[in-house]
């Protein structure tokens, strides 16, 4: 298992950090400083993942910016200083975002243009932190959304990874597919391009838990429910169903697994939130199943916020 073996095993998320955030100078700088990483550390884990958006990394005419780089190098550095590997997601690129809720970004899955963006993006990343690949990995994006973008999006991770091999050849990268990194869109991806390759999942199943009252998830759930953990059928078997089709598909080519997102909103009580994490624990563990919860803070999903003070060494035993 390559995740498990380079150090990518049990991860959290750094969410609102360098993606879906005010972008602020503040933000930038205070929202994850070096302590967090020490606690991270302190855990037990071995990795986090940094979503970053674009805008971040670019100027609105693709120009680069050097201190969104500096960043993300300074980052990688607090990780590796505090024995944590770093996985570098790009969270939303130009012409596309997972999350039509809150962002306006589309056309990248018909542009040639916003695509050659998008892969002169990651040569400057491969070019810049491929001299990690031992501590560093890379997520080519954050969650495709609509089905009807796997053949255009096959073709482009084929065409990114090419290129990325240019610089960086021996960093791990992760691809998912479509319904936001579904497993069971896992399937529809292409066979690996090289050795390095590991596919991609989310799971916040069943959503009318992880999600109940959250207003980005209204079209799939009714706001104004409320569910506790006991009221559902959350079982060991309900997750190997939902896996099926992505572990089937990793066996046949011998890649891995990565759960790069999974996590309860602050609604549930912290109690259920541990119950949901055994559950889901016991299935990634069975299968190898390499995993980063979201999210280590706020987001509405936090596990450093306070409200899990009384759970929380109990939940970092399933994480």
């Amino acid at each position: 298992m390559i995740m498990k073996e380079k150090g990518f095993y049990r991860g959290v998320n750094l969410g609102g950090w360098l993606s879906q955030c005010s972008y602020s100078e503040d933000r930038l700088n205070n929202f994850i400083t070096e302590p967090d990483f020490e606690k991270i550390a302190s855990w037990g884990l071995d990795h986090v993942r940094i979503p970053v958006d674009y805008n971040v990394l670019e100027n609105e005419d693709g120009t680069y910016k050097d201190d969104g780089f500096d960043r993300l190098d300074n980052a990688v550095k607090l990780a590796k200083k505090y024995g944590l590997n770093t996985i570098i997601d790009l969270h939303k690129t130009a012409g596309f975002s997972f999350d039509d809720y809150s962002e306006n970004e589309h056309g990248f899955f018909e542009s040639e243009k916003y695509q050659e963006r998008f892969y002169r993006l990651w040569e400057k990343l491969a070019e810049r932190f491929g001299k990690y690949s031992e501590n560093v990995a890379f997520e080519l994006l954050n969650e495709v959304t609509d089905k009807e973008f796997i053949g255009v999006w096959n073709k482009v991770i084929h065409e990114c990874i090419k290129r990325i091999r240019e610089y960086a050849p021996d960093t791990v990268i992760l691809v998912g597919s479509y319904w936001n990194n579904s497993p069971e869109a896992v399937k529809d991806l292409d066979p690996p391009y090289d050795e390095k390759i590991v596919y991609n999942i989310h799971c916040y199943s069943p959503i009318q838990f992880t999600h109940q009252g959250a207003p980005w998830a209204q079209a799939v759930i009714k706001l104004e429910e409320r569910y506790s953990f006991d009221e559902l059928d959350i079982t060991p078997e309900y997750f190997e169903k939902q896996f099926t089709n992505a572990l089937e598909k990793a066996k046949q080519y011998g890649v891995d697994i990565y759960c790069g997102e999974y996590g309860v909103i602050d609604v549930a009580t912290p109690e259920d939130t541990v119950k949901w994490f055994k559950v889901i624990n016991s299935v990634f563990e069975k299968h190898g199943i390499a995993r980063a919860a979201w999210s280590y803070k706020q987001m509405d999903f936090g596990i450093s916020d306070s409200r899990m003070d009384g759970v929380r060494d109990e939940l970092l035993k399933y994480l």
